[in-house]
């Protein structure tokens, strides 16, 4: 079935939230407007709380009591304050066409491999995908004038890492922008507590804050509702395939609005990852019939 017009409008809004947040992070710590533990603190709070008046006013989905699987929902609330964390440490030193291809690459690494590890057995074709996904990672970070910093690389990883695995925990959750938004009020006060332990580093102007308040409220809280509410509609496959446009509007974005290059090797690493992931999720296909790989009992 075709994605209707409402639908098409939420996922393009959506893409765009979910690259903007590179650039607004980018934006904020490049120019030293603020510090990363801040930027976190006040984008989980700002989200929780735009997520939390939402979803107070969807009488049909209340939100999940706080009781409701607490140990489950720490787990996935620390999963959520680990990859805003690190994200916003990693764009000290990251651009943002190349962080959001990291954090992109890592998530879907992740979700493809734990679906390996919980028995799905990948043909050829999608494991060539893995590791050309992972390939071009690799070749991304490795050591040369226009690599970005490997610290920064990583800690984007686990940022991607930490994002995939919080996906995975909510896969089937009954009502995901109500769960999401308890996780958000359960991560708010440990990005407050990062802020308090590192309070001597601390620092921000009115810019800076702002930029992180539309991080949390905008581009992630009404980012998250618009996902969740196209992807039923857009159905799985179709889901991926558009998830392979987000590092691209963020790169389209860095080279326009805050005028970073487009080297090369980030063209490669770029058409390297995202052909890997989309032929690991089946997106591409081929005409060549793969056997299957077999694991010996």
């Amino acid at each position: 079935m075709r994605p209707s017009a409402q639908t098409l409008l939420l996922t393009a809004s959506a893409l765009i939230c979910f690259a903007a947040n590179s650039i607004l992070c980018r934006l904020a710590l490049a120019a030293h407007e603020i510090d990363p533990a801040a930027f976190t603190a006040i984008r989980l709070i700002s989200g929780a709380v735009v997520l939390a008046i939402i979803a107070f006013l969807r009488p049909k989905s209340p939100m999940v009591p706080f009781s409701h699987s607490l140990a489950r929902a720490w787990i996935s609330a620390f999963l959520l304050f680990a990859y805003a964390a690190a994200f916003s440490s990693a764009y000290l030193g990251l651009n943002a066409a190349s962080g959001a291809l990291i954090l992109f690459g890592a998530v879907q690494v992740t979700m493809i491999a734990a679906s390996i590890l919980t028995g799905q057995r990948p043909d050829v074709a999608q494991w060539f995908g893995l590791v050309l996904a992972f390939g071009g990672l690799v070749y991304l970070v490795a050591p040369s004038l226009n690599s970005p910093p490997l610290d920064r690389a990583l800690l984007m990883a686990i940022a991607g890492i930490a994002w995939g695995l919080y996906s995975l925990r909510a896969k089937g959750v009954a009502d995901p922008a109500s769960a999401t938004a308890n996780n958000f009020l359960r991560a708010a006060p440990l990005g407050i507590l990062l802020a308090l332990a590192t309070l001597t580093n601390i620092h921000s102007n009115a810019s800076g804050v702002i930029w992180a308040v539309m991080s949390g409220a905008i581009t992630s809280g009404l980012g998250y509702v618009m996902w969740y509410a196209a992807v039923p509609s857009l159905g799985s496959t179709r889901a991926a395939i558009v998830q392979l446009l987000v590092p691209i509007v963020a790169a389209a974005g860095g080279v326009l609005l805050l005028g970073e290059p487009l080297n090369p090797r980030l063209a490669v690493a770029a058409a390297l990852t995202l052909s890997g992931v989309a032929l690991a999720l089946r997106i591409i296909s081929f005409k060549w019939r793969f056997p299957r790989i077999t694991l010996i009992e």
